[in-house]
């Protein structure tokens, strides 16, 4: 077959689906099932990428990456490419294209919570997503909970989901040797539904208990209505233990990683949550807000907390960062909850679906 992929997320600094597509590519350039396949990689500019040119050659298609892009140029573009699939790991994908449509959705934020997206931003998600999944010949998700939202919520045929859960390891570097310094970490863009500032606040308590104590933030701030992190700090007076890092290459964020002590990720709504597994890979237990897609991704490997609740987020901080008795027990069922993550099974099973689609 000859796999056409929307690879515009691997332009510039890749995040979120970005890192997921990589992770899918790296296995492909080393699986044996994959030889058999053409890949052609399709971008508004080049892409950040140690594959093989020639097995994963890529086709710059000049504009803004955009809807337009996607929806215009990328079917103009394609059109005498001969393409056998089309792969679309970000949501959406080109309605008028010729070849069988595969794509990948993640989860459906825009969909159950509008009220986080700008209007026009929400109704454009919400319509080409709802087309996208429409089009396509196959829909692959992350997690069952997100199956549930394409299937409730999209009305989305259950026969054509495919739940292909992405990997986790590789993602970061072994831990440092000796003490680890008592260190919180949260990785990820700063949504309104990930609660960033209420992780502030339930740290401070622990910042001035414990004056070592620190606070590492990872990511772009993102948020709708917008939440200004700094004034948040400010008024915990937590300049000095607060760190806020706006992007960090893989190397800084794979120290980051070995130099925490635990990790909050305090989001009522992901399609699976990655982040708190890469922590988990690395022996840092997390801290997450107890929903049913944090239950089905770490099982008994986190502390869980309410919504809203920040004493209690502030008394689980405070049992992972200094209580061997909690971080041991946590830690102990992270083998087997981490298992249900490959990136080798990964690519095996969306190539299967790539197979399954192409044969039709």
């Amino acid at each position: 077959m000859r796999i056409g992929i929307d690879a515009r997320e691997l332009c510039g600094h890749s995040t979120g689906v970005g890192r997921y597509l990589a992770g899918l590519l790296r296995q492909w350039a080393v699986d044996d099932r994959a030889r058999y396949h053409e890949f052609v990689l399709y971008a508004a500019g080049p892409i950040a990428s140690s594959l093989d040119s020639r097995r994963f050659p890529t086709r710059t298609i000049p504009g803004g990456a955009g809807t337009w892009w996607e929806q215009v140029e990328v079917p103009r573009a394609v059109a005498s490419d001969h393409l056998d699939i089309w792969f679309a790991p970000a949501y959406s994908a080109p309605l008028r294209i010729k070849a069988p449509i595969v794509v990948a959705i993640h989860d459906l934020s825009f969909v159950a919570h509008p009220e986080w997206f700008r209007l026009r931003e929400g109704a454009r998600r919400r319509w080409l997503t709802r087309q996208s999944a429409s089009h396509a010949a196959a829909v692959i998700t992350i997690s069952e909970f997100s199956k549930r939202e394409l299937i409730d919520r999209l009305d989305v045929d259950a026969s054509k989901i495919h739940v292909v859960p992405p990997g986790v390891e590789g993602v970061v570097t072994a831990r440092r040797s000796g003490p680890v310094p008592p260190r919180v970490l949260f990785v990820g863009s700063i949504f309104n539904r990930r609660h960033v500032p209420d992780l502030i606040r339930a740290f401070a308590p622990i910042a001035r208990a414990h004056p070592g104590t620190s606070l590492d933030i990872v990511g772009d701030n993102r948020s709708y209505p917008h939440q200004d992190l700094q004034q948040t700090i400010a008024a915990e007076q937590l300049q000095a233990q607060v760190r806020w890092h706006r992007y960090v290459t893989d190397a800084e964020l794979a120290e980051l990683y070995a130099r925490a002590r635990t990790f909050a990720f305090l989001s009522e709504y992901e399609g699976l949550g990655l982040t708190p597994l890469e922590a988990l890979a690395t022996g840092v237990p997390p801290v997450l807000l107890d929903t049913p897609v944090a239950r089905e991704s770490c099982g008994a490997a986190a502390l869980y907390v309410n919504v809203n609740d920040l004493p209690a987020t502030t008394r689980a901080l405070e049992s992972l960062m200094f209580d061997e008795r909690i971080r041991d027990h946590v830690l102990a069922a992270a083998p087997a909850e981490l298992s249900k993550f490959s990136w080798s099974r990964a690519a095996r099973d969306t190539m299967a679906v790539f197979e399954g689609t192409g044969s039709r």
